[in-house]
């Protein structure tokens, strides 16, 4: 495993690290992302350290606030001393100042640890940050829990345009690492290439979450395929897509959620081959013909996170999202109506068209969809 800087904390991480939001679930019960296979994760979570992975990545509300807990377990019997431990702090759940600190001291619980090594505030955008960080002042809430040796590293996640970033970054010289989608389709999108060099510069760390963009560069359109093939590379989409935020230098590690031992075991065989400047000129060009091809195709960006799953109608939108990919990406029409009618009859109580525009999820989507205008839409399209 390749060890790579993060940043100015003189801390060397591993090139991949697990990302612990799409932990296996159990059979038959993939309505609920609660139902993980805990054993199984387990499992993957030691085999990634047993081969270099360092660095863990969690949150306090992933698989329906089990994922904690889940990594807590996995990191008995000698892990937690093999691993930089990171998870972060629900900023969009606080509802009062004395909230930071309860809930930090329940997620020290639940990972049976007496300190996070990387914490971060979760997901910042412009109104987390003008309605939750600064009113409650969250910046001094996290230099106290560091000096009280609750924490240990500073920084945060963020969803929004490359000037809130660059505000957020400038707002405090606490900051030792931040946390980006970056890929190879989000180079001009929230923070982007432009926020990865800018926060670079600073001396942050920087890690790439979503380098897969939820799973949509494992398995590209059959177009974006063609380019790939025709380049004479024997590569692997994920390869090409992994390769592309290694080869840059601004990037400290790149998370990757694996749900399967090949997910993982591929992984790490990709990640025991990075390196800085690893792409060369013309391959740099063959993605950027994918990027062409993509960007025209692709039309709602779901990385299924599944943020949005607490829907007072029980519409389970990133299923229907799911659904509506094979139309929008594959163009295959029928196979997308045949999703959507297994989403309907197994995970769905009611359809897209009987969303009521509450707009709950879209106050917590990252990719800042207008998740009320499309499930009508696609509910047209496929039934």
């Amino acid at each position: 495993m390749h060890l790579r800087m993060m940043g100015k904390t003189g801390i060397k991480v591993s090139a991949l690290g697990y990302g612990c939001m799409r932990f296996p679930l159990l059979p038959g019960k993939e309505d609920d992302a609660k139902n993980v296979d805990i054993p199984e994760a387990v499992r993957l979570l030691r085999h990634a350290v047993d081969n270099g992975v360092n660095y863990i990545d969690t949150a306090y509300h992933y698989h329906g606030s089990m994922s904690e807990t889940i990594v807590g377990k996995a990191l008995q019997d000698g892990y937690r001393e093999k691993v930089y431990l990171a998870t972060k702090s629900p900023v969009y759940a606080l509802e009062k100042e004395e909230d930071f600190f309860r809930i930090l001291d329940e997620q020290l619980d639940r990972l049976q640890t007496d300190a996070i090594d990387f914490y971060l505030l979760h997901t910042l955008n412009r109104d987390l940050w003008n309605n939750r960080v600064l009113p409650f002042g969250l910046l001094d809430k996290m230099q106290q829990a560091k000096a009280a040796g609750k924490i240990r590293h500073i920084g945060f996640s963020f969803h929004d345009d490359v000037q809130m970033f660059r505000e957020i970054v400038d707002a405090t010289d606490l900051w030792e690492f931040c946390q980006i989608q970056i890929n190879y389709l989000d180079v001009a999108t929230q923070a982007g290439l432009e926020g990865l060099r800018y926060a670079a510069r600073k001396g942050l760390g920087v890690i790439a979450m979503e380098p897969l963009r939820g799973g949509l560069l494992a398995n590209v359109p059959n177009n974006a395929k063609k380019v790939f093939e025709d380049s004479g590379e024997k590569r692997s989409p994920v390869d090409w897509a992994l390769s592309f935020l290694w080869d840059m230098p601004e990037i400290s590690l790149l998370l990757s959620g694996m749900s399967s031992f090949d997910q993982l075991n591929e992984n790490l065989a990709l990640a025991a081959k990075a390196s800085v400047g690893m792409l060369s000129a013309e391959q740099k060009k063959v993605i950027g013909r994918v990027q062409e091809v993509m960007t025209k195709d692709s039309v709602v960006p779901c990385t299924g996170c599944g943020y949005c799953s607490e829907c007072p109608k029980q519409i389970a939108i990133p299923r229907i999202f799911s659904a509506y990919k094979k139309y929008q990406t594959y163009g295959d029409l029928e196979g997308a109506k045949n999703a959507y009618a297994e989403v309907l009859e197994k995970f769905s109580p009611v359809c897209g068209s009987e969303c009521i525009s509450c707009k709950t999820c879209e106050t917590i989507c990252p990719q800042q969809i207008a998740i009320s205008e499309w499930m009508p839409k696609i509910d047209e399209k496929l039934r």
